[in-house]
């Protein structure tokens, strides 16, 4: 079993990273990285001693101060080595540089001279090294007016501000997911290539992005409607969208009922995009679920009896509960990367009915039991 330590993990990649390798219990045990490492070089060296994969993102993206940035970063990285040297194992080390090398700025330098370090000392002790080219990375949970123009679109647009476009740049992205992804593989396959430029899966102007964003701030946070999802870039998209939701406060939505002298018409789900509806009876003091997905996106909306539904971010600890009544039909929509439940805590039977954006896969469940 495979020893993987990740620098920065508390970082927006190494979080992502640090969470879905988790996930993996019988392939890699992780070996927790603490940012204090680096002001103690015995502590930096005898973590480097425990791991056979070390996934070196620590780094400054942002500062006023454009020398800071490219001190720092190799500063880092001339550390990282340091301790390589005196620790007496030599890991596969897999390096995140970015597609700045191609700029004159002094980050992009940073990175390529980082890279070229790590790559010396490959060559010097026979190890394995992985330099990978990374372009511009969104994904949930980034850090707003830092790690990407995405994360403060999505945020802005969130809390009611008003997105600026100061130039409206070609970008290449990837998602932080499919990053993650190519980063385990090259751990499985202990890819010692040195050097190679990761592929964007999506390219488009700024304003594009901002557009496609606008819309799902009218369509999803407006009107509750989930908007049409034609590819892989749009759902990523859209459920980095939905991290930036404060959820405390905008679940349960709550539906208007059309009432006359028949009954109650109410308008449950409305969508752009396909997938499956689902009912289910829950009776009294039971709970389901448990579990979180990383890309489905789905709706629990309560049409009868009394329901409790909690959500809690995988590896934190803050539980959020909603209470919802179905004589006031409302619904939660269950963001990425949240556990799940829903709990019957009346003394009726409760009718949950479940939509869901795809299709159940036995072969790609894309579902994680996790309590509560």
């Amino acid at each position: 079993m495979k020893r993987i330590g990740i620098t920065g993990q508390n970082g927006f990649v190494g979080s992502y990273l640090f969470n879905k390798i988790s996930l993996l219990k019988d392939e890699f045990t992780l070996i927790p990285f603490s940012r204090s490492y680096f002001d103690s070089e015995a502590q930096l060296t005898e973590w480097v001693k425990q791991c056979d994969v070390i996934v070196h993102l620590a780094a400054m993206n942002r500062d006023p101060d454009p020398q800071l940035i490219h001190d720092t970063n190799l500063g880092l990285v001339q550390q990282l080595v340091t301790a390589l040297s005196k620790a007496g194992n030599h890991p596969h080390v897999i390096f995140s540089s970015s597609t700045q090398e191609e700029r004159d700025n002094l980050y992009g330098k940073s990175k390529k001279g980082g890279r070229e370090l790590l790559e010396k000392w490959a060559v010097s002790y026979q190890a394995n090294f992985s330099g990978l080219v990374i372009p511009n990375v969104f994904g949930p949970f980034g850090k707003p007016f830092y790690n990407s123009v995405v994360a403060t679109f999505c945020h802005q647009l969130c809390n009611d501000q008003t997105p600026k476009i100061d130039q409206d740049g070609f970008l290449k992205l990837i998602h932080v997911d499919e990053l993650a992804a190519l980063i385990i593989d090259a751990i499985r396959n202990n890819d010692h290539q040195r050097n190679y430029e990761v592929k964007p899966t999506a390219e488009l102007y700024v304003s594009e992005i901002l557009s496609k964003l606008t819309d799902f701030k009218k369509l999803y946070l407006e009107q509750g409607v989930i908007p049409a999802l034609p590819d892989a870039f749009s759902i990523h998209l859209f459920n980095t969208f939905r991290s930036y939701i404060d959820h405390k406060t905008y679940f349960p939505f709550k539906l208007k009922q059309h009432a006359d002298n028949r009954g109650v018409f109410v308008e449950m789900v409305k969508l752009q995009v396909g997938g499956q509806v689902s009912f289910s009876t829950t009776h009294a003091g039971i709970t389901r679920g448990n579990h979180f997905h990383t890309r489905k996106i789905e709706r629990f909306l309560v049409i009868r009896g009394k329901a409790l539904i909690q959500l809690r971010k995988y590896n934190t600890e803050e539980v959020l509960n909603f209470e919802l009544d179905g004589n006031e039909p409302s619904y939660v929509d269950m963001p990425v990367w949240y556990t799940h439940n829903i709990k019957n805590i009346g003394e009726e039977e409760l009718y949950t009915v479940f939509w869901i954006n795809e299709f159940f896969d036995l072969q790609d469940p894309d579902t994680y039991f996790e309590t509560v």
